[in-house]
């Protein structure tokens, strides 16, 4: 059962680590999976590399910084979306009615860069502050390999700070948040082992820094939710009028779907993230 206790911090610090998310096994299987993912075994990513005939899997791995919605082409992490044990938590943090719009598979090999300050919610637009992060460690988390940084409370006021391209190389492509009420030194590293899962609110400030040890990687599976109450307000069409529109590429995971009436779409696909080795496309 979820403690009280993680609950509580996920409310006043805007994050709390569930030991144990997944077991030993389960984490075996979708870092094996990755590798299927990566090598193009499990069907097409958009912006994907093919393996060469003889190619390493440590080199197929090593290509790819992120991959965002593999539960797309993978059955083993499309399960993973609704785990018995995350559910738990996310039923107690959102409410009774969840649904999932994304999972991203990170795979940060050595020297591979992180991600600058940054909250969810800019990137996907809720406004309900619903929006949860669940980021499962699928290797050990460490400062030296990149892990996660947080920035505690952050998430209270429920603002979005501004954003602005960013050129440092400790950070892949993605824009960076700056010009808010905290400090650098104020942040908190949330070292975790393997299987464990950090959750978090979608208005936290967060980053990670590079894999900066000299071998291994720093593998996860974060996947987000908001309440199934809530319109998916993301990707919104240029001739539909926001009030109105509702992203319906969503996977159900607790309860029920008020506008399960909409139908649902399959319209996200695989895709890589880009990183500054092979250019930004802003």
């Amino acid at each position: 059962m979820t403690s009280d206790a993680l609950i509580e911090q996920v409310r006043v610090d805007g994050y709390g680590v569930l030991p144990d998310a997944l077991t030993a096994d389960e984490v075996a299987a979708i870092n094996a999976e990755a590798v299927r993912l990566c090598r193009g075994e499990l069907g097409e990513i958009t912006r994907g590399s093919v393996a060469g005939d003889g190619e390493s899997d440590a080199d197929v791995l090593r290509r790819y910084l992120c991959v965002h919605h593999p539960h797309k082409l993978s059955s083993v992490i499309a399960r993973a979306l609704a785990h018995h044990r995350v559910v738990d938590v996310l039923t107690r943090v959102i409410g009774p009615n969840v649904k999932a719009m994304q999972s991203m598979l990170f795979i940060k090999a050595e020297g591979r860069p992180g991600q600058p300050w940054h909250q969810d919610e800019y990137f996907i637009p809720t406004r309900d502050r619903s929006l949860t992060a669940v980021w499962i460690a699928l290797d050990d988390a460490t400062i030296e390999n990149g892990c996660l940084w947080v920035l505690p409370g952050s998430h209270r006021r429920g603002v979005l700070y501004p954003d602005r391209d960013q050129d440092d190389p400790r950070f892949d492509c993605s824009i960076e948040a700056h010009d808010f009420p905290y400090r650098d030194e104020d942040a908190v590293p949330v070292e975790v082992p393997a299987g464990a899962a950090v959750v978090f609110n979608g208005y936290l400030l967060h980053r990670s820094l590079p894999n900066s040890g000299r071998h291994g990687y720093r593998r996860a599976l974060a996947n987000h939710y908001m309440s199934a109450e809530s319109p998916l307000q993301w990707r919104v069409p240029a001739d539909e009028p926001p009030a109105r529109w509702d992203f319906r590429d969503v996977v159900l995971v607790a309860g029920e779907d008020p506008y399960a009436y909409k139908g649902t779409a399959d319209i996200t696909r695989a895709y890589v993230r880009p990183d500054k080795d092979g250019g930004c496309d802003r």
